[in-house]
């Protein structure tokens, strides 16, 4: 059996009330090779000082300005010593056999590149559709808690795109299914990893900004310029109808 280590990065920026959770849930997993890299964005309200309350137990931590999100997880994927990387953001949480079933998928399945497991996140997501990545986000389960990459493969695949401020995990997931035709499989349903917060940065983003970065992801990364507007089109005015029929029954 292999031992594999796991690298989890986790962003904070002023997130003193769910930190500690964050924190706790990975010193309560039962599979225990693994290390902890946390990078603040230079917060002020408190959250330095609950993470220093755990400082030993986390194998780098910093605080500093920073250049948004994903500017925060390459520097943790710089930091790096681990076979697989996970990412853990603030908000969210690992119940305390993620690790373990992360370690035995890739034992198991040597061959894969990455894994999406079953996440609790309004409801249960599960599952990996990855043709479904030319239409939708709806492909996969959640970045956060959800992903783990072998080291090996992000370095192949390089850095999130710091262009993009709300979504390069799709743009990362985009070069790594379809550019590199990479291998990748999803967990079984009930092999749940943890539970994704419902208040981080996607619960505060426009629909428009996110539809029009998503669409420019696509049109980067090559996709039919006609397919990508008519997708665009036509999610946008699904949005504007459902909006007005939500209105009407009121």
């Amino acid at each position: 059996m292999k031992n594999l280590k796991i690298s989890i990065i986790t962003v904070v920026k002023n997130n003193k009330d769910t930190i500690e959770k964050n924190i706790l849930s990975l010193l309560n997993q039962n599979y225990k090779n693994y290390e902890h890299i946390v990078i603040d964005g230079g917060s002020t309200d408190g959250t330095i000082e609950v993470i220093n309350k755990y400082k030993k137990h986390i194998k780098y931590f910093i605080s500093e300005k920073d250049n948004g999100i994903y500017d925060a997880m390459n520097k943790g994927i710089d930091r790096v010593e681990g076979d697989i990387i996970g990412i853990l953001n603030s908000d969210d949480y690992y119940f305390s056999n993620a690790l373990q079933i992360v370690n035995d998928y890739f034992e198991k399945y040597n061959e894969i590149d990455f894994l999406f497991g079953s996440v609790k996140k309004h409801t249960l997501q599960t599952g990996f559709y990855p043709k479904k990545i030319f239409w939708t986000f709806g492909f996969y389960t959640s970045h956060s808690v959800g992903f783990f990459i072998k080291s090996e493969a992000q370095k192949r695949i390089g850095y999130y795109n710091t262009k993009y401020k709300y979504s390069s995990d799709y743009d990362l997931f985009f070069k790594m299914i379809v550019k590199f035709k990479m291998k990748g499989m999803a967990t079984n349903k009930d092999e749940v990893m943890g539970h994704f917060g419902l208040n981080g940065l996607s619960s505060k983003l426009k629909y428009i900004d996110y539809l029009n970065e998503n669409t420019q992801i696509r049109l980067d990364n090559g996709q039919n310029k006609f397919f990508v507007w008519c997708i665009h089109y036509l999610r946008f005015f699904k949005r504007v109808f459902r909006i007005i029929k939500e209105q009407n029954k009121t």
